[in-house]
């Protein structure tokens, strides 16, 4: 590793040394969504050396989306968000490759516009979109890391097709879009934890949030966990779905 990039990582390399930097370099995260949880999520991910980041969002800035979405500036209202975004990344970490996806990913289109990648994570807004992307992953067969928040709350989940449920185990239905409140602070908490669960899958490290539903209530500051089971029933991943 190049004596630059060693010291621009050492604190990381202390934790799980070159080779665990190596692979985050190699690595592909695509990111969709680039909003209240798609900030922290990419942020995290370029500082700490991702390779390529992938960012998806069809979008474009509002002044009410800067209280939580802090990858956007006032400058930035009325453009689009993957612009806005890929510009921060970019400045934060040169080394890296930020491609963007400016569509909303469907059933029909998945497969042509989202490249190869090593992980996904959900910093999406909506359920129903929400499925549309678990079904892509279970059949890609790529892990999918789960975030949701709504005013002080927000909830994490790592999901890894053929081992743990699927999302639509846990939310079999599609809950109504609306517009919903929160608190800068929570997407900014859930979104953390969801770069954390990345990185330690993408270097093999730790435990990871499988076959949990991690809960955080930002008015109680305090996390709980809710134990999720396969359902074998389940149309996308259950051993019972039909054909």
């Amino acid at each position: 590793m190049e004596k630059y990039t060693a010291e621009k990582y050492i604190r990381q390399i202390m934790l799980f040394g070159e080779e665990g930097q190596e692979k985050l370099k190699k690595a592909t995260a695509l990111v969709v969504g680039a909003g209240g949880l798609g900030s922290p999520i990419s942020t995290y991910l370029a500082v700490a050396g991702v390779g390529k980041i992938v960012l998806a969002d069809f979008d474009s800035v509002e002044l009410s989306n800067l209280n939580r979405q802090f990858l956007h500036h006032e400058k930035d209202v009325g453009i689009e968000k993957i612009k806005s975004a890929e510009e921060k990344l970019f400045s934060l970490n040169p080394e890296i490759k930020v491609e963007t996806i400016r569509e909303k990913i469907t059933d029909e289109n998945a497969d042509s516009i989202v490249p190869p990648c090593d992980i996904i994570i959900d910093a999406l807004d909506n359920f129903d979109t929400r499925h549309v992307l678990n079904r892509f992953a279970v059949k890609r067969n790529i892990p999918l890391v789960h975030g949701a928040v709504s005013g002080y709350r927000g909830q994490a989940t790592t999901i890894i097709p053929g081992k743990t449920p699927c999302l639509c185990c846990i939310f079999p239905t599609s809950f109504k879009k609306e517009v919903f409140p929160v608190l800068g602070t929570t997407p900014g908490v859930i979104g953390a934890i969801q770069a954390n669960e990345a990185i330690k899958y993408l270097t093999g490290q730790g435990e990871l949030l499988e076959n949990r539903l991690l809960l955080w209530d930002g008015l109680s500051c305090s996390f709980s966990e809710l134990k999720i089971n396969k359902s074998e029933n389940c149309p996308i991943c259950g051993v019972n779905k039909k054909e």
